[in-house]
């Protein structure tokens, strides 16, 4: 087995070898492991459509092609009855390969949860920054997504003039554009 230097990590996830790599001497929790912080996940209806919808609008690209999981440790893991997934990673857009990613999930026995609003508790939103924010709310909105309010030009202490608004994917979950000049 050939050594793999200190500054780089392996994990094993689906049983896909994961490759992630540290800064030498990070120790953050005394020699225990390192810490980074790897995806977020968000639970969609159509994962073809969201895959697509990100991958087009915000230039993510996927990590491996779509993948299927029912296995008995994912209904323990998420205490979800008879859970069986299908997901995606995709890289997020301004990061490399170990960059954090976004995972989305699409269940077989689902959960309807009611509308999210800008101000409901937990997750809130995703933000990018775009190099044209009404380009960008345009192209949301022509491939399903929607507006929340207004698209608004302020100038914000200590950091510049910034152009905002908050828009939908398809399917509801709240996204952020801004771009500060």
């Amino acid at each position: 087995m050939t050594a793999v230097p200190s500054s780089i990590r392996l994990f094993r996830f689906g049983g896909v070898r994961r490759r992630y790599s540290t800064p030498v001497n990070a120790d953050p929790l005394g020699g225990k492991f390192p810490v980074k912080y790897i995806h977020t996940n968000l639970t969609v209806q159509d994962l073809e459509r969201m895959s697509t919808f990100y991958q087009d609008i915000f230039e993510c690209k996927p990590v491996r092609e779509p993948q299927n999981l029912s296995v008995p440790g994912i209904a323990d893991i998420t205490n979800v009855d008879h859970a069986a997934i299908r997901y995606v990673h995709l890289t997020l857009p301004g990061f490399g390969p170990d960059g954090p990613e976004l995972e989305l999930v699409q269940y077989e026995n689902e959960t309807i949860e009611p509308e999210r609003v800008s101000n409901s508790l937990g997750y809130g939103h995703l933000a990018f920054s775009v190099a044209n924010v009404r380009e960008t709310l345009d192209k949301v909105t022509a491939a399903g997504g929607g507006k929340i309010g207004r698209l608004v030009t302020t100038d914000i202490p200590n950091r510049g003039r910034l152009t905002e608004v908050y828009a939908t994917d398809p399917e509801g979950n709240i996204i952020e554009l801004q771009h500060y000049e």
